[in-house]
């Protein structure tokens, strides 16, 4: 067979061109540190490789969410800390508020001191988080969620929760909003015990306990009625206000005497002084009887600038600061509370960022698995490459000398 010299020419210069290709591979490999460097070099495995590289890309994504949530409960925990500081002071100011010996102009400064700490508590519940994000606006936290409209605090946020997808099956709150903190009462806060503005005698009530929560009644909104016999004896009768249609839930009235001692639908509490007819004290669960922190706050404040001259103006000022103490109690152990759930929280992001930096070394170690260069191999196949490479320079220079022209 006639094999022509152009034949061997294209040949020789093939296979060098071959073994060049494959030298300059095994030299990427060895430059890059792994061993596939597109997918025709190992399809199954670059494909494992973009399965774990995405995997991986998510997990980081869901540590990034977990540092901002860290952030967001950071920032509110600091806040509820100065809550529970103020509120605590609050407390303070309510028992220094009963003390009778107070004169009119004394109250009034506590009324003053107590408004500062009003503000304190209004500027609390509109912090942000430093780039104008607030913390207690639910999804509206591009506005402050508290506005104060006739001494009152209005929330304008909302109820719900910006969630942050901190791992694989776990949706967390980044905060909390403004009505759980400063408008709640956990559920066992039991009972408020409300006077009547309207009263006109001097009866008083005392300390609220609660003795049977297995009661019937326990829950329902009750109210103490004093009224006069016939002879002008004082009685008292206890109204169920949460049936349908209000009635006694005593047999007939109770005589009253001071003090006197009354137990009803598993709560009891103390009576003292002189009411008059028509006279009456409500009994409400603490979650029907005024949640709201700043309107509470602000009745103490206005009860405590008014004149006191009469018995009625002293036992009013007294039930006054026996609910606003229960309330502010209540208040406190909510903010406590929701204070313990974002430490909670916190404490979760803690071990799920220990979960997700195993799980990111578990991805880079299966990457490297499949991916990785074994360099001793490389090397191996390398000088392989070069020898068959220097084999082919050196066989076309031969092959490029059997010719005839080199005799003439």
């Amino acid at each position: 067979m006639r094999v022509a010299s152009s034949t061997l020419y294209q040949q020789g210069l093939a296979s060098m061109n071959n073994q060049q290709g494959s030298l300059l591979h095994i030299q990427q490999q060895l430059g890059t540190g792994r061993s596939i460097l597109t997918p025709s070099d190992d399809p199954v495995g670059a494909t494992r490789a973009l399965g774990v590289t995405q995997a991986q890309a998510v997990n980081g994504q869901y540590a990034t969410s977990r540092k901002q949530a860290n952030i967001a409960l950071g920032a509110e925990e600091n806040a509820l800390q100065s809550v529970i500081t103020v509120t605590q002071n609050v407390q303070t100011q309510l028992v220094q508020s009963g003390n009778g010996t107070m004169s009119d102009s004394d109250r009034a400064s506590l009324a003053t001191s107590l408004e500062g700490l009003y503000n304190q508590l209004l500027g609390l519940a509109n912090s942000d988080d430093g780039n104008g994000q607030y913390l207690f606006g639910g999804t509206r936290s591009g506005n402050a969620p508290f506005t104060q409209s006739t001494g009152a605090g209005n929330y304008i946020g909302d109820t719900g929760q910006q969630l942050l997808q901190v791992d694989v099956a776990r949706q967390m709150p980044a905060g909390n909003n403004g009505r759980e903190v400063f408008m709640s009462v956990t559920g066992a806060a039991g009972y408020v015990v409300k006077g009547n503005s309207a009263n006109t005698g001097s009866a008083s009530f005392g300390t609220v306990s609660t003795t049977d929560p297995s009661n019937a009644l326990y829950g329902h909104s009750l109210q103490v009625t004093f009224q006069a016999n016939g002879a002008g004896q004082m009685e008292y009768s206890i109204t169920d206000l949460s049936a349908p249609a209000p009635a006694p839930v005593v047999a007939g009235p109770l005589a009253y005497s001071s003090p006197a001692h009354i137990e009803v639908a598993g709560v009891s509490f103390n009576v003292s002084g002189e009411p008059k007819n028509g006279d009456t004290l409500t009994m409400q669960p603490a979650s029907e009887a005024g949640t709201d922190m700043f309107a509470n706050l602000q009745t103490v404040i206005d009860t405590l600038r008014q004149p006191n001259l009469t018995k009625s103006d002293q036992a009013n000022l007294n039930n006054v600061l026996a609910t606003a103490s229960r309330q502010f109690s209540n208040s406190l152990d909510n903010v406590l509370t929701v204070s313990s759930s974002v430490g909670s929280r916190m404490q979760e992001l803690d071990a799920l960022d220990d979960v997700g930096s195993n799980r990111d070394l578990t991805y880079s170690q299966t990457l490297s698995g499949i991916q990785d260069l074994d360099y001793a191999k490389a090397i191996t196949e390398y000088y392989q490459r070069q020898t068959a490479l220097q084999g082919a320079q050196q066989s076309f220079m031969q092959i490029q000398g059997m010719n005839l022209f080199k005799y003439l």
